[in-house]
């Protein structure tokens, strides 16, 4: 498989410094200083690189609410309420009711909820399933420079872990941004080169910061940390081969609990080594061709890329969203109709049709990894929620007449994130759109009231109005709860 680059979805976050933190400062100065004069990658033969997993495990443990910067707390706190949305909205799909079907003869005692679901299980297995309900649908967070999805293994455990011990809603915002930092500085570290490989990132890097935000939550100490995060290393979990299939929803949830595990077992002081990121046997060099641990410790403490993570207007895979986005813009501004087009081109980066190639999809689960189903549905329906990845949607004779007029070539100069988009009417006339950046971006980040509209939506069928409106109130005001275990008690259906 041809090394693909995608830094083409780098963004600039704002940088936040320490408002009372000065041993925390100290901390983010020693580990800049450690980390700059690092080599990039540690595969060479005299290559020595900074001792990674100490200095994470040291980040994470000395790192409360307090050092956390404004914007870092808002974005985390928006980051819970998608999450929270996509996970209920999942709650009843066939791939959650064949998972709690199968687990329940063996899921210990009731200590946890399933959001939108009656059931409890024990905290790992309603970690797993929460996990692999908020991914189902394609539609939650997104990290652009790693296409991590960041929320899914983090939040599912440490939300089943605050029922089982109280935790307050800052400590819960805390540990959440600090498993979200954690994950995505490791899959820096790897990407792409990891993921082109064939690894699915989500899994494979959510495991750390499930066992980060877990272990922070039981008050590791950092050698404990050492331990969570090693044993963290030792279950990488998701392949891309898994896409367009149950299994792909499996690999968050799978991070999640897996995290929990790593994290009661370090409480015991069950030890790993204490270098399984970065050693030369490691976690980094084993799955990786790139090793860039830079990225993992430079700026920690000072620069967040929990600030960068993104939430998604439409219910598919993040690259095809520029087309979905051109083709409602077009839609909506030519007052468009299927039966006036004679053909759609478009031209897209080689990811696009790498991973949404589909060109005859049969279910609505294969619809969001098809460029030619989204493009077609959009023009139709002038949305991408939901309901339009449905198996009636892919099915339709006048959504499937549609995307057999939709063509899709690979154009090197197209960046990721852009798309250029041409439609050729019956009568002639020729529509252009020329996407730099989709609405989800950096650049064009959903507002919050998108965020409640996309929640409300997910919710409808599930919970009552009024559940859903005190749902989304709570998850806005985490940070005022006694109890973070509210959200999940309010995400119960009557």
């Amino acid at each position: 498989m041809p090394n693909i680059d995608r830094r083409g979805f780098l963004m600039t976050s704002a940088a936040g410094a320490f408002a009372s933190a000065a041993g925390t400062t100290a901390f983010a100065q020693t580990s800049n200083a450690a980390s700059a004069s690092a080599p990039a990658s540690a595969s060479g033969a005299n290559a020595k690189p900074p001792r990674v997993t100490r200095i994470l495990a040291d980040f994470i443990v000395g790192t409360g609410y307090g050092n956390l910067p404004a914007p870092v707390r808002k974005e985390g706190v928006r980051t819970l309420m998608n999450w929270v949305g996509v996970a209920v909205g999942g709650s009843h799909d066939e791939t959650v009711n064949r998972a709690v079907a199968a687990l329940t003869p063996f899921s210990g005692p009731p200590q946890a909820n399933l959001l939108g679901r009656t059931e409890r299980f024990d905290i790992m297995n309603a970690a797993f399933i929460n996990g692999v309900s908020s991914h189902i649908f394609d539609y939650d967070d997104t990290h652009l420079k790693t296409i991590i999805h960041p929320a899914g293994p983090v939040v599912s455990a440490i939300l089943a872990y605050s029922q089982y011990r109280a935790v307050t809603g800052k400590d819960f915002l805390n540990a959440l941004v600090l498993g979200v930092e954690t994950e995505l500085r490791i899959g820096n570290a790897v990407y792409p080169n990891h993921y082109d490989v064939g690894w699915h990132i989500t899994g494979t890097c959510g495991v750390f910061g499930s066992a980060a935000a877990t272990g922070k939550l039981m008050g590791l100490s950092v050698e404990q940390m050492v331990g969570a995060l090693g044993l963290a290393a030792s279950q990488p979990v998701g392949l891309r081969e898994s896409f367009g299939s149950m299994n792909k929803s499996f690999n968050p949830g799978r991070a999640a609990a897996n995290g929990i595990f790593a994290a009661l077992l370090a409480s015991q002081n069950y030890t790993s080594s204490d270098g399984m990121i970065e050693a030369k046997r490691g976690w980094a060099n084993t799955i990786s061709t790139k090793q860039d641990y830079r990225e993992i410790t430079d700026g920690l403490g000072s620069h967040w890329e929990s600030t960068l993570n993104t939430y998604k207007p439409f219910a598919c895979g993040i690259v095809i969203h520029p087309s979905i986005d051109a083709a409602i813009q077009l839609r909506n501004q030519e007052h468009l109709s299927a039966d006036q087009i004679a053909r759609v081109d478009l031209r897209v980066h080689p990811l696009v049709l790498e991973l949404t190639g589909k060109k005859t999809p049969q279910i609505g689960l294969e619809g969001k990894f098809s460029i030619y189903h989204a493009v077609a549905i959009a023009i139709i329906d002038g949305a991408a929620g939901e309901k339009q990845f449905s198996d009636v949607k892919v099915r339709d004779p006048k959504t499937v007449a549609l995307r057999d007029k939709v063509n899709a070539v690979v154009d090197p100069s197209i960046k990721p994130e852009q798309v250029d988009m041409t439609i050729t009417l019956k009568d002639g006339r020729k529509l252009h759109k020329y996407i730099e950046h989709a609405i989800g971006s950096t650049q064009i980040p959903m507002t919050d009231q998108q965020l409640e509209t996309k929640f409300s939506d997910l919710a409808e069928g599930i919970l009552t109005p009024e559940q859903t409106r005190a749902l989304i109130d709570k998850c806005w005001h985490v940070e005022q709860l006694d109890s973070a275990s509210e959200i999940a008690t309010a995400a119960l259906p009557r």
